[in-house]
């Protein structure tokens, strides 16, 4: 899981606020990378090339579910299957095989947490250097893989490795959407994962004496402080709100969104002070950026 981005803090601070909220973003990225690593390992066995192939070409059958999915696809460490589904897609397409082939690879991307979003805009940017055909091939097929509705659960959960936990009821008042909360190493003080189905955000809300970390870790939200424009949050995002910042974070309209969430530079009247909801013209417009 990479952390590309950095975002702190969006109004000002000092130096050296800067400097520690820098070190105990960092400090729970370690955290939560190390409870990640073995989260999720998927063992990929193939026995399409025996079932078909066995007895005619046993050889190729044999070399087919050991070694290329039984071997090569599982080197996960080195490329997880989320991105050899991507490689092997754009691969054909380039090579121009929209065959059962190619179905096949496309519902295994989706099984291996390739979103719709992510496939539309690999086979768009492929379509220049591969052909413009062959994207329209590629896209038909898509979209009985796909369809158009909004990503479920399992296919949410197939793209992270972080766990979605319990529904968040006791804080459901504070919401508009279904949201869920796990907490990472709660033993040692670990940060909670918080996600959010599409379309879900909590209200505008001010954390008094205490600063807030948002490490966004799975699909795609919003944060907005009051008065100012709304940032998109990826996987790599890191947000440090500052006390007494009126604001408000959630998943976008067509995604779900998970994001780890700590305090720090808390003081002895830390506490959260919930308002108003985001209510849906506010949220359309965030959404139509």
């Amino acid at each position: 899981m990479g952390f590309g981005v950095f975002a702190v803090p969006l109004c000002k601070t000092t130096d050296k606020m800067k400097r520690i909220l820098l070190t105990t973003a960092m400090m729970a990225l370690a955290i939560v990378a190390v409870n990640a690593q073995d989260m999720k390992k998927k063992e990929i066995k193939q026995t399409a090339g025996r079932t078909q192939l066995g007895t005619f070409a046993p050889e190729f059958a044999r070399l087919n579910d050991d070694v290329l999915f039984g071997e090569v696809w599982n080197r996960q460490e080195e490329l997880s299957l989320h991105d050899r589904s991507l490689v092997t897609v754009t691969t054909l397409m380039a090579q121009g095989i929209t065959d059962d082939s190619m179905k096949a690879h496309l519902q295994n991307a989706k099984k291996h947490g390739v979103t719709r979003q992510e496939l539309s805009e690999v086979v768009t940017h492929a379509a220049f250097y591969a052909g413009w055909p062959k994207a329209w091939a590629v896209f038909r097929l898509a979209k009985e893989v796909w369809g158009d509705a909004k990503q479920t659960r399992e296919e949410f959960e197939a793209m992270t490795d972080y766990p979605i936990g319990q529904p968040n009821d006791a804080y459901a008042k504070y919401f508009i959407g279904q949201s869920y909360t796990a907490r990472m190493d709660g033993e040692h003080g670990g940060p909670t994962n918080v996600t959010f189905e599409p379309g879900c955000r909590n209200n505008w809300h001010i954390h008094h004496d205490a600063v807030q970390v948002l490490i966004c870790v799975a699909g795609s939200g919003w944060y907005q402080e009051w008065g100012k424009e709304p940032v998109r949050m990826t996987p790599g995002t890191v947000i440090a709100i500052p006390a007494e910042t009126k604001h408000w974070h959630g998943a976008a309209a067509d995604s779900w969104f998970q994001h780890l969430t700590y305090h720090t530079q808390m003081g002895p009247k830390a506490s959260n002070e919930w308002l108003e909801p985001v209510d849906d013209a506010q949220y359309n417009k965030v959404n139509q950026q």
